[in-house]
């Protein structure tokens, strides 16, 4: 991965921090309506896909890592 300057971290921040108050500008516009289809549609999709059988396990699993993690750093 390429190195970058001080120069250029700076200059991808401000232009992050321009997307994100355009994003945040777009979220207030959006009327209310509109949002709730969003949602609509996003429940509806998800019961288009089934049953993941190893969602508990891999629940477990990553419940497991952040145990650790926390007893790591004595949280």
């Amino acid at each position: 991965m390429a190195q970058i300057t001080p120069q250029e971290a700076a200059e991808y921040l401000v232009r992050w921090g321009q997307v994100n108050r355009y994003e945040i500008a777009e979220l207030r516009r959006t009327p209310i309506e509109q949002k709730f289809r969003q949602l609509c549609a996003l429940s509806a999709a998800r019961q288009a896909f089934g049953i993941d059988p190893d969602r508990n396990r891999l629940g477990a699993e990553v419940a497991a890592r952040w145990q650790r993690i926390r007893a790591y750093y004595g949280e």
